[in-house]
């Protein structure tokens, strides 16, 4: 047996400005965690930038320090991780509001952390400049004329969004310690909105003392107290009891692709299909990859096109192999399509490196360009039966045809398998595209 802790504090003093309603909270912690005996390497404290960033040093416990408003996401982390941690973040009214979606997002999951706002009206580090919970008409740096903005009422937006324990006082009530190991033991996320002073800015440029924190509360309309206390899932341990009867389990069921066809591709083969987007080029890609793929190749597909999606280029890049690929990029692709003035633009930079033996395929209007590289043009009109929607798709694959990588079964085999509900679609395409070639 080990003798009970007396304390969770080390023998670091606080570096706080004189003072500061930091050091009555950390108190309070300190005197909540002895009553509860936890083994400090089972306690995490999770802090991030501000004043309130100093305070995981001066505890015996585990701690994680990061950046400003991302407390939250980083204990949500570690309680994924270890749902048996107790996970204790720290966080100022100005990490409030730069991690503000964080916030939300911890109460709506209902994820067990606790977390202690160290609420002081102001960003005390950088200066005192207003923060989100600044309340209306007070006097900042960055507020000289008084605050025109209305607070954040942080308790009320978590009680709102999920959080099932939530508390508002300040610093200076009797009873902290009391209110935060009721929150410490709570099967969920529990948050202590703290209103503190901060002596070095805010609280000297609008006089406000221990008893002006609390007639700003009542002034706001902020209820005070225990506003919430609810049982519901805890979401880590809701996630672990999901999980654990898929443990071992792939996430997604293996769906294992059968060699159906041959090749004599035996080397390293890059393809680069340069069109439009809208075009299917994308689709062609995924079909050339899984013919590939039936024969026994490995095979890379790297896909590029602007956020608009059916609108300018549209690339895709392929890489087959009967080996293993351990590198994915394109340099000199083997062969590379033109299609479109979109693809040209984004593709030309390959045309003058290409080898003689390479090949380059592209529609009538770019017969003229420059390359080392063989030349075949590709006649959309010289397809029959197919429609302009499929322009791009029946170039591809008449392409594929010219070039005689991979076998015309495999091609139509793959079209059927790309997408079900364009099975018949593909495969007449790539028919009509490789018996023209």
């Amino acid at each position: 047996m080990t003798d009970p802790l007396t304390t969770y504090r080390n023998e670091k003093k606080y570096g706080f400005c004189p003072g500061c309603s930091h050091g009555l909270v950390l108190n309070a912690l300190d005197k909540a965690l002895v009553r509860l005996q936890w083994d400090p390497a089972e306690v995490v404290i999770v802090t991030d930038i501000g004043c309130v960033g100093l305070s995981d040093q001066y505890f015996i416990t585990s701690a994680f320090h990061g950046l400003h408003g991302r407390s939250l996401t980083y204990a949500t982390g570690i309680k994924l991780a270890h749902p048996d941690l107790h996970v204790i973040a720290m966080i100022g009214d100005g990490g409030c509001g730069i991690g503000g979606t964080h916030l939300i997002n911890a109460a709506r999951r209902n994820i067990g952390i606790t977390t202690l706002v160290f609420n002081n009206l102001n960003f005390g580090m950088t200066g005192g400049e207003h923060s989100v919970t600044t309340p209306p008409d007070q006097i900042t740096t960055t507020t000289p004329w008084g605050n025109l903005e209305r607070p954040l009422d942080i308790a009320q937006t978590v009680a709102t969004n999920g959080a099932s324990y939530v508390w508002r006082g300040t610093a200076f009530d009797k009873a902290l310690d009391e209110r935060i190991e009721a929150a410490l033991t709570h099967p969920g996320f529990a948050l202590l909105d703290i209103w503190e002073l901060c002596v070095a800015y805010f609280a000297a440029t609008n006089k406000i003392n221990p008893k002006a924190l609390v007639t700003t509360m009542e002034t706001l309309g902020l209820e005070q107290g225990l506003l919430r206390q609810e049982r519901r899932p805890e979401y880590a341990e809701a996630l672990q009891a999901l999980w654990e009867p898929l443990r071992g389990q792939p996430a997604a069921p293996p769906r294992p692709i059968p060699t159906r066809h041959a090749t004599d591709l035996d080397r390293r083969y890059a393809i680069v299909i340069a069109g439009s987007a809208g075009g299917r080029v994308r689709t062609a890609g995924k079909i050339v990859g899984l013919a590939a793929t039936l024969c026994g190749l490995w095979v890379t597909q790297r896909d590029d096109y602007p956020v608009t999606v059916r609108s300018g280029h549209s690339i895709s890049e392929l890489v087959l192999a009967p080996e293993e690929i351990r590198y994915t990029g394109v340099q000199h692709p083997d062969a590379l399509f033109i299609l479109s003035e979109d693809g040209y633009k984004k593709a030309a930079h390959y045309l003058p490196g290409m080898a003689p033996t390479s090949q380059v395929l592209v529609t009538p209007e770019f017969a003229d360009v420059a390359t080392p590289a063989r030349k075949a043009v590709l006649d959309f009109d010289k397809i029959p039966g197919v429609g302009r929607s499929n322009m791009m798709l029946a170039l591809i694959a008449n392409g594929m045809g010219k070039l005689d990588v991979l076998p015309a079964a495999a091609l139509l085999d793959a079209a059927e398998q790309v997408s079900r509900s364009y099975a018949q679609q593909n495969r007449e395409t790539v028919a009509a595209a490789l018996a023209a070639a």
